[in-house]
């Protein structure tokens, strides 16, 4: 019997190889295809919170921002200080944020002029008259953000220098 299997010239194949042969096909395909899924995915965290699967949310990064120039003001004749320089950083999220605060740092740096030449300077020696000031600079900073992009967040101000003379 056997002799007459081998003059056809073909041997009989086991099924069970040709089944093992077609889920290791099926387990490398779908392997594959789960690789090139999240590698072909992106990068969906611009600037934005993105829920996880376990339902965390990820916050966009904290930078720094650092003013280029001090804001440098004379005060009216007649007050205790006549000048003042004072030296701003700023906590923002993304850097996306920060390429709007460079594009707009001109219109920034002549409003946080402004505001500064506009405050009393016996009040700026005070806690309370730096922490007004403080959160003035971040309404002001976050309204040209607004009018500028539309969009970006600044969430803390800081004085790096403060000096009045």
């Amino acid at each position: 019997m056997a002799e007459l299997e081998q003059e056809d010239g073909e041997e009989k194949k086991s099924p069970k190889k040709l089944i093992i042969i077609i889920a290791a096909a099926l387990v490398l395909l779908i392997a594959g295809g789960g690789v090139t899924f999240f590698l072909m995915k992106g990068d969906s965290s611009k600037g934005e919170k993105v829920a996880h699967e376990d339902g965390a949310a990820v916050h966009p990064e904290k930078l720094y921002f650092d003013m280029s120039k001090p804001i440098i003001v004379d005060f009216p004749s007649g007050s205790a200080v006549k000048h003042g320089r004072i030296t701003v950083s700023m906590l923002v999220e993304g850097a996306e944020t920060i390429d709007v605060l460079k594009k707009n740092e001109p219109m920034i740096q002549n409003n946080l002029l402004m505001l500064v030449g506009a405050q009393d300077s016996s009040v700026l020696n005070t806690a309370e008259g730096k922490e007004m000031l403080r959160k003035a600079i971040l309404d002001d900073v976050t309204a040209v953000l607004v009018k500028m992009s539309g969009k970006g967040k600044v969430d803390e101000i800081f004085f790096t220098s403060f000096v009045m003379k």
